[in-house]
This record gives C-alpha cells, sequence and structure tokens, in this order.
C-alpha cells in the first residue's frame, strides 16, 4: 500500500467517497467541469484505487484536482454510492499539507484564497464583503461596480442601515468577543496551523519564482495569472 493512499486514506471523506468504484464513468458524464475542463473524475478515482506512490504524487501536484467545482453532481449518481468530488476534497487536503499545491497555477492561488478570503473570515466574520471586491482585482464585475465599491455604505446601508455597524442585520460589525470566539475554534481545529502551512509553502515557492517573498506582488500573480491553457 502506498504512503500517499495511507496518508488519503486518513482523511474521513475518502471512505465515503470512494467505497466500491467499478469505474463505470457516470460520474464524468454528468460533471460539469468535464465538459469544460481536460477534468476525468472516473480517472481521478481510478489513480487513487491504484495505491501508486508516483501516479498519486502525480495528481497532488497537477493542476487536476483543482478543476472541480465541489458541485457534488457526482455524489446521486453514482450507481456504488460513491463520491468522487469527496475524493479530490482530500487529494486537494493532502496536496495543501505536503506543499504540492504550490507546484501548479492552480493551485497557487490556494494562497490568495487564504489571504483574501481566509483572513477577512477571522477579521470581520465574514467570507466575502463588499469592500474585499476590489475593482483593480475584479475587472469582470464592470464600470458600475467601481461606483458601488467606493459608495458602498450609501448603497448597502439602504438594505441595513447598520452594515458594517454594530447592531442588527445582515453585513452588520461582528462584535470583538464573538470574532475571539471564531479564532479560537480555527486554532483549535487545527484551522491556524493550515493557514501557517500555506503561508509557508508559498514564501518558498514565492522566492523560487523571483518574488521577494509572499508579498502583495506574488499575491496579485497568484489571483490575476491566467495560462489560458485550462481548458
Amino acid at each position: 500500500m502506498g504512503k500517499y493512499y495511507d496518508m488519503l486514506m486518513e482523511d474521513v471523506r475518502m471512505h465515503e467517497g470512494m467505497k466500491a468504484c467499478m469505474n463505470c464513468g457516470v460520474c464524468t458524464a454528468v460533471c460539469p467541469a468535464a465538459e469544460f475542463y481536460n477534468y476525468d473524475p472516473r480517472q481521478i478515482v481510478s489513480t487513487v484505487q491504484t495505491q501508486d506512490d508516483e501516479a498519486i504524487e502525480a495528481l497532488l501536484r497537477s493542476e487536476t484536482i483543482w478543476y472541480c467545482g465541489e458541485c457534488m453532481s457526482c455524489r446521486p449518481r453514482c450507481p456504488r454510492g460513491n463520491t468522487p468530488g469527496y475524493v479530490v476534497q482530500a487529494l486537494r487536503n493532502l496536496s495543501q499539507k505536503l506543499g504540492f499545491f504550490t507546484e501548479s497555477e492552480k493551485g497557487r492561488q490556494q494562497f490568495a484564497l487564504k489571504r483574501l478570503i481566509g483572513e477577512n473570515i477571522l477579521r470581520t466574520g465574514y467570507c466575502i464583503t463588499p469592500r474585499l471586491v476590489n475593482p483593480d482585482m475584479h475587472p469582470e464585475q464592470g464600470p458600475v461596480w467601481k461606483w458601488v465599491y467606493d459608495n458602498d455604505r450609501e448603497v448597502f446601508g439602504r438594505f441595513n442601515p447598520t452594515y458594517m455597524q454594530e447592531g442588527p442585520g445582515a453585513m452588520r460589525r461582528i462584535d470583538e468577543r464573538s470574532l475571539e470566539e471564531l479564532r479560537r475554534i480555527f486554532e483549535e481545529t487545527g484551522g491556524m496551523e493550515f493557514f501557517d502551512s500555506i503561508e509557508r509553502y508559498s514564501e518558498k515557492k514565492a522566492r523560487e519564482l523571483g518574488f521577494d517573498g509572499a508579498d502583495e506582488e506574488y499575491l496579485k500573480y497568484t489571483y490575476t495569472t491566467n495560462s489560458n491553457c485550462h481548458h
């Protein structure tokens, strides 16, 4: 039994995700990502089933495991009750733990997710807030968004007068006691340690690529780089 397979099987998602796969290909047939990317969940599960270290490591370093949208269309369609999406989640988690995620363009974007969404959760209590969607980083939002971004308190204040302020309602400011409790949850569950490993491996890769560490320039690089080969 390969070491990577053993490590994958420590993830509880593997036990429900890959119980009795017979490689029928139904998961690939219904997968939205497979329509647009060189992505085949049937082949991913088949590779993991080989328990071959070299093949699994190639997956862990690849773009492939980052193409899944985690829609879980595969879950209700599988005639044997497997969930290839869970297998992909386990592969992603192991790739992050071992630092292999930095070897692919899509994998390196985990650094941007950690810096932007991960840290925003700890800072505000929300995954995404309007102020996080900077027009310079999101040109696809169009010119109107620039005005909304610059006038967010006026715009969103119409929906909730306590927008980013203390009080009830959606998008209110989360009190410090609740934020501290949230941070403790991250500490106790290993979330902070996980974030630290993303930073550590990203710092190493950034220097390998010629950046001055995992700075703002590298953040923008991971967030915006698109080689146009993901199809």
